[in-house]
């Protein structure tokens, strides 16, 4: 397998970008190494918020332990239900997880339940811990796609453009490859590429740009949720458009659409309508004391 990544109209071109590293003869896959380092900054921000709006900090430990665990199973779930052709006729490897397969739609569903039950458990409000709580997951969101980078996998399709990637042939699935990436293919010093757009670094700054317009945001927001529900539309809006140029989108069964792409579209709509009714409640609580 050959292991080049380049951007040829950046003139960046590595040499040799691995899947995994081995400690002490145990092969530890990058992808679970940025997933792992994601998780925890995420937490790390999520208390720092926490400690900044009067909360207590340690419960959002105590929470992302809960999350974390509940997100990793849904987003195996998620995957697996929607490309149920690959583990059919294999089902003991649904459990390897370490060459990729977890859809971040999937974590985050996982994330809201966790939420739901962890707010019950602990008398708190969910808003308050959504709001709180939906930063740090764009914090694991922004690194975890860098994991889809070392894996080879969750690209869009052929572009000229200045941040097109080449992949060998041989490192990316074979399923993953359009007519119109085959069409395009390149040899260079004897080696297949195909040229995609790349898509994880296309959602990796867009949920940068999200994350720093709702940590501005939450000194001045005007109603419990209304960060958490600002996220469901900028994430959305950003998957939404993203997801249209992949090439292994998961698609509703016996249909041709993409299912993180209705349902992105489905979360903005109710994320502006939530913002919206929490708005006008939130004018008339203030009318009332005046």
């Amino acid at each position: 397998m050959n292991y080049n990544i380049n951007f040829p109209h950046l003139h960046i071109y590595l040499d040799h970008v691995g899947k995994s590293i081995d400690i002490f003869g145990f092969s530890i896959a990058y992808y679970g190494i940025v997933i792992a380092i994601g998780m925890v900054l995420g937490t790390l921000l999520a208390r720092a918020v926490a400690k900044r709006t009067g909360q207590d900090p340690d419960m959002y430990v105590s929470f992302a332990i809960m999350a974390i665990i509940i997100s990793v199973i849904c987003a195996r779930l998620y995957y697996v239900v929607f490309s149920w052709d690959l583990y059919k006729d294999n089902l003991i490897s649904i459990l390897n997880i370490r060459q990729g397969g977890l859809a971040i739609y999937g974590g985050v569903i996982g994330g809201i339940i966790s939420a739901i039950i962890f707010a019950a458990i602990k008398k708190v409000r969910l808003g308050t811990l959504l709001d709180t709580a939906c930063l740090g997951l764009l914090v694991g969101q922004i690194l975890g796609r860098w994991g889809n980078f070392f894996n080879r996998e969750a690209f869009g399709g052929y572009t000229d453009s200045l941040f097109a990637m080449q992949l060998p042939v041989d490192a990316v699935r074979s399923v993953d490859i359009t007519n119109e990436l085959a069409s395009h293919m390149q040899v260079v010093d004897g080696i297949s590429y195909i040229q995609v757009h790349p898509t994880f670094l296309y959602e990796c700054v867009w949920n940068i740009v999200v994350l720093i317009i709702l940590l501005a945001r939450t000194k001045h927001k005007r109603f419990e949720g209304a960060i958490f529900f600002g996220y469901l539309v900028g994430y959305g809006l950003g998957r939404a458009w993203i997801e249209g140029l992949r090439t292994d989108q998961l698609l509703i069964p016996g249909t041709q659409f993409a299912v993180s792409q209705l349902l992105s579209i489905g979360l903005v709509v109710f994320g502006i309508i939530a913002i919206i009714i929490g708005r006008g409640i939130a004018r008339v609580k203030a009318k009332k004391k005046q």
